[in-house]
């Protein structure tokens, strides 16, 4: 991996460089995806089967494109019993976690006769983008669905691409299955998140669509955006990694490899305040490369977007890993939970030498969609938030009302809003 010294000037560079990796960066998709989107809109089902055949080589019509309870069965017959072990365990940690986010509605009231509170309520149809082809995540499935149960939606509509043989991935089904998914249905691509968001003769429309995609699939989502609510518009995976001379240099090494391995978009930064350290950890990548599956993945991710930065102070690093607002950000220092403080923006915060990446990934129990390219400055993981609406509640008695009704006119006529004014005058009239 290529070493720099961290100076103003590259911390510039790197950010317009990973800038480059956001789906905004991809506007030659949109005519495509907005053609996509537009015959769904228009001609639903013939679209999607007719899309369906296209890319996924796969023969889809009304009569199969909802996956049925013999083929989720069938399904179990081909999943390890390690790995439905594994879910299991994995969906009780998840779950928990997710439990203490829920919110309660709640009302608050005065002696003079106010009421005034907030009314939670689910999201009452929610759609789950689940990619297919050769990425089989069932752990996204697990992040995906689980929050939208805990919250109390109604139902939980789940779209993921077929193979050519017309069947959906059995880890994929078995997941959704385990987490609580009402109905599946057999589409992929922009094609899916068209028929989420409009509806078809098969498939409902939805109130809110989350999931990860491709760019087609961030693109869709990006265009129906309004018409229908989404999580996020997600970019390419990254790491970032801050330690100091206390850090691991193969633990490191192994831990910006766990993301430089899922794309070649994909971004692992090291900022570290030990020349030390760094020579080390590069050492370690590029013996650790050589060992692994996805190399040429891992080749090209770390030349276009892998970084180890040496920075003068941890005071520098700290405020560099500000700027890049990281997806996963873990703290490898001789007190990370000091570090920990100095923190705003990042997707998921990970700290000390045995909380890896991965351990978020699959196991621990905190969402892993979490925000990409940036976003983390103003966007938070996902979570039973966004599966929830709050409504304000206010009730205000006569005698209350006519306490404070002069100053609600006097507000209203200072911006001219005369009916406003009236509203709350006629209420007291002779």
């Amino acid at each position: 991996m290529r070493i720099i010294k961290l100076t103003e000037s590259t911390r510039q560079n790197i950010l317009e460089n990973l800038l480059k990796r956001s789906p905004n960066s991809y506007g030659q998709f949109e005519a495509s995806v907005a053609e996509i989107l537009a015959n769904v809109k228009e001609n639903k089902d013939k679209a999607v089967f007719e899309y369906t055949e296209k890319f996924d080589k796969a023969h889809i019509d009304a009569s199969n494109i909802q996956v049925t309870e013999e083929e989720i069965n069938e399904a179990y017959g081909l999943v390890d019993e390690k790995l439905l072990t594994v879910i299991r365990k994995a969906l009780v940690n998840i779950r928990t976690y997710h439990m203490k986010q829920k919110q309660y509605s709640w009302f608050d009231s005065t002696e003079q006769g106010t009421i005034l509170g907030q009314k939670v309520t689910p999201i009452e149809k929610v759609g789950v983008y689940v990619p297919g082809g050769k990425a089989v995540y069932p752990s996204s499935v697990l992040m995906n669905i689980v929050p939208a149960k805990v919250a109390g939606v109604s139902k939980i509509v789940m779209t993921t691409p077929p193979g050519a043989n017309g069947k959906v991935n059995p880890t994929t089904l078995v997941a959704a299955k385990e987490a609580g998914v009402d109905v599946i249905y057999k589409v992929g691509g922009a094609q899916a998140i068209g028929a989420l968001a409009y509806g078809t003769e098969s498939i409902p429309k939805v109130d809110k669509i989350v999931g990860p995609g491709n760019i087609y699939v961030a693109l869709a989502k990006k265009a129906v955006y309004g018409h229908v609510s989404i999580d996020s518009i997600a970019g390419p995976s990254e790491i970032l990694v801050l330690a100091d001379e206390t850090a691991n240099p193969r633990y490191v090494a192994a831990d910006l490899l766990s993301q430089a391995e899922h794309d070649e978009m994909a971004s692992a930064i090291l900022i570290t305040t030990s020349e030390e350290l760094a020579q080390n950890v590069s050492v370690q990548v590029e013996q650790l490369v050589q060992e692994l599956s996805r190399k040429e993945i891992m080749e090209k991710s770390l030349e276009n977007y892998g970084y180890i930065l040496v920075a003068e102070t941890m005071e520098d690093a700290i405020e560099t890993a500000n700027e890049i607002a990281s997806e996963h950000l873990e703290i490898v220092t001789k007190d990370p939970f000091n570090t920990m403080t100095k923190i705003k923006n990042a997707g998921a915060i990970f700290l000390g030498e045995y909380s890896s990446e991965p351990l978020g990934d699959y196991f621990a129990g905190p969402n892993h969609v979490l925000p990409t390219n940036g976003t983390a400055k103003f966007f938070s993981a996902l979570s039973v938030d966004d599966f929830i609406k709050k409504s304000s509640i206010i009730s205000y008695s006569r005698e209350a009302l006519m306490e404070i009704h002069k100053d609600i006119e006097d507000f209203a006529t200072s911006e001219q809003l005369t009916a406003h004014a009236n509203s709350i005058r006629v209420r007291f009239e002779d």
